[in-house]
């Protein structure tokens, strides 16, 4: 697996312990902390959509320009190796479209979490009154 896989799998992986650690039930003060964390990196990392979309267009690319071996000319070996690298392409896609979707789910999360508190502090003020 090449680097770029390799980074991209461990993103994918920490930002599903990240939208679990969101959707955890939690006190309302950690909760808050949670957010207000996970919503300041969720700020600095959106690195990783364009990086998802570059290697999108990367598989694009490689597919369009890959030799195919659909015919009796191809050996099994090469029809093996043809095969390893579409299975491969179809796991990289999945795992750039994980990626884009998880930082998507995280960043909504952490908005609809500073919503509601904001909505609390706002019916806080009402009962005062």
């Amino acid at each position: 697996m090449a680097l770029q896989w390799m980074i991209l799998t461990y993103v994918v992986a920490a930002e599903a312990a990240i939208a679990l650690l969101l959707t955890l039930p939690s006190p309302k003060l950690l909760r808050s902390r949670i957010v207000s964390l996970v919503s300041l990196i969720v700020q600095t990392c959106i690195f990783i959509v364009p990086f998802a979309a570059f290697q999108l267009l990367d598989i694009y690319w490689k597919n369009e320009h890959r030799l195919m071996c659909t015919g009796e000319v191809c050996t099994a070996s090469e029809r093996d190796r043809y095969e390893k690298s579409t299975y491969k392409a179809q796991r990289n896609v999945i795992l750039c479209a994980a990626a884009c979707l998880l930082y998507w789910c995280i960043y909504r999360i952490c908005k609809y979490n500073k919503q509601i508190e904001s909505l609390e502090e706002v019916e806080k003020r009402y009962k005062k009154i």
